[in-house]
């Protein structure tokens, strides 16, 4: 068990930060009210793209447009402010510098919400050509998809009331708690593996933040990345707590034996050091926060 965190805990002015991240557009520049990103972005649209082999690339031209399965309700990570159309986030942006590196702007990118739980069956079904969306890569996930990153790495955390004093961390939980996180994520299955409190599961962490909100549940454990941003939107309410007890390392999920495209994506992100930490710094690290980009993984 790790019980050292793989990110450091942000302070009082880095939930700040990230309140104002879950309010505006995480992305370098805006655009306005049709949600895109400018011109001014730390990656450029990329011109005579080839990638030979690849028959995601293949169905990608065929479209003219790339589809990306995204997560919509995680301020800082993935969000769609439903008010004016716009979607931000770290995610969010490294989906877009991955459209912008196989030659497709903004124009040209259908973004669509996966359910944790459908996320794989979306890929395989073709209903995407891949996910970005605090995918982390596992070994029985692998049996069905590929995965290009990892592009970042976190921990499982908890996130619970203001007042709760009671839940300090995973080792405190009691089979009298009721924890709550989303359907087919590692989180809830660890839960389940290694503690004894009851859960209770929902396609998307939002409806779990909301029982939490409302008494229905204990806590909410998922990503601590996701779960500080649910907690800048409501400081007086909501506080994470303990150490982080698991590593998530996040991936680009995309078509089982593409190989083409991960090691194309691979190249991207290794080459993109820069461009990496632009949109880090933009979505997570105005407080300060420090993080280092992983190393990707071999092709195979």
């Amino acid at each position: 068990m790790r019980k050292s965190r793989i990110i450091a805990s942000l302070s009082l002015a880095a939930v700040a930060a990230l309140a104002l991240t879950a309010c505006n557009s995480g992305t370098p520049s805006d655009t306005g009210s049709d949600g895109g990103a400018a011109a001014e972005t730390p990656w450029t649209v990329a011109t005579d793209v080839s990638v030979p082999d690849s028959p995601t690339f293949e169905r990608i031209q065929k479209a003219d447009k790339v589809t990306i399965g995204v997560k919509e309700d995680q301020p800082g990570l993935g969000y769609l402010d439903t008010t004016t159309g716009k979607r931000s986030g770290f995610d969010i942006d490294i989906a877009r510098w991955m459209a912008a590196s196989l030659g497709y702007g903004e124009d040209k990118i259908d973004f669509k919400p996966i359910a944790s739980a459908n996320r794989e069956q979306s890929i395989v079904n073709g209903d995407i050509d891949f996910y970005v969306g605090t995918y982390s890569i596992t070994d029985k996930r692998k049996e069905q998809i590929s995965f290009a990153g990892p592009y970042f790495i976190t921990g499982q955390g908890l996130l619970v009331a203001k007042d709760n004093d009671k839940i300090t961390g995973k080792d405190s939980l009691t089979a009298d708690d009721v924890v709550c996180s989303a359907t087919g994520s590692t989180s809830i299955q660890r839960i389940k593996d290694e503690t004894p409190a009851k859960t209770k599961e929902y396609d998307t962490y939002s409806t779990c933040v909301q029982d939490l909100l409302q008494g229905q549940v204990d806590a909410v454990t998922t990503d601590e990345a996701i779960l500080l941003g649910y907690a800048a939107q409501d400081p007086d309410h909501l506080k994470t707590v303990g150490d982080v007890f698991s590593e998530e390392r996040y991936g680009i999920g995309l078509a089982k034996n593409d190989a083409a495209l991960q090691a194309f994506f691979n190249n991207v992100l290794t080459d993109g050091h820069d461009v990496w930490q632009k949109i880090f710094d933009s979505n997570l690290g105005a407080s300060g926060v420090k993080s280092t980009q992983p190393e990707v993984d071999a092709v195979g």
